[in-house]
């Protein structure tokens, strides 16, 4: 490596770390605490008994917007809320539009792995609590809910790092995130090679910090289950 390369690569190293802490990480966080919220509406609309003719529309238009999102690219989805609907007069500044895009798309993600967490729940412990006379929420909210969140727990949690990694992509909306400034520093010396290396670096031991996490919360989640 040249002098040249070298001072480009220390020089680009701290802008993206700092980038990497003050976007990417807020901006992954903030998307999957909303499209969580998403994600648990829509599971348990799609776990409820069948009811009256409002929620078989509501189911239809679940189904939609699962198979609509998990159909097309995240980033068409985040170009359509940026960069379409100012067509409508629908006008979005950048970080939220990455927002929105990305939590529509961990909503629909997240439903299924929640749904399925749920339905992996044995029959029984249904029966269990309506035979106590609880509810169906009660039934769900002290003893389904808490038996779904351990199963969920490493499945959402990769969901999580793999959406960390996604934010790159939010560069497309020009929101100055890691990627980003790795592109504009790159553009400036015209020297993409080591500095897109670097960049994964970065990556990597952002997501290698979030590996750790993982293991402790699902840890934990082992220890709790065992008592």
């Amino acid at each position: 490596m040249t002098e040249a390369r070298a001072d480009l690569v220390i020089s680009a190293f701290w802008p993206m770390v700092k980038a990497g802490f003050l976007v990417s990480v807020p901006l992954a966080v903030a998307s999957f605490i909303i499209g969580m919220i998403i994600a648990v509406g829509v599971a348990l609309l799609r776990v409820m008994p069948q009811g009256g003719w409002l929620h078989r529309i509501a189911l239809v238009l679940a189904k939609i917007y699962i198979s609509a999102i998990r159909g097309t690219p995240i980033l068409v989805q985040i170009c359509i809320v940026f960069y379409g609907l100012p067509a409508l007069g629908i006008f979005i500044d950048p970080i939220p539009a990455a927002i929105i895009g990305f939590s529509i798309n961990i909503g629909a993600y997240g439903s299924e792995t929640i749904r399925a967490a749920i339905l992996s729940v044995p029959k029984g412990q249904w029966e269990a609590g309506f035979s106590i006379g609880m509810t169906y929420m009660q039934t769900f909210r002290r003893i389904i809910a808490p038996q779904a969140f351990r199963v969920a727990v490493p499945p959402l949690s990769n969901t999580f790092i793999s959406l960390f990694k996604e934010t790159s992509l939010a560069s497309v909306v020009t929101v100055t995130e890691l990627f980003r400034v790795a592109q504009q520093v790159a553009n400036s010396a015209y020297d993409f090679l080591p500095v897109y290396i670097e960049a994964g670096l970065v990556y990597w031991c952002f997501c290698w910090v979030l590996f750790l996490a993982q293991a402790k919360i699902e840890k934990r989640l082992d220890r709790y289950v065992a008592k």
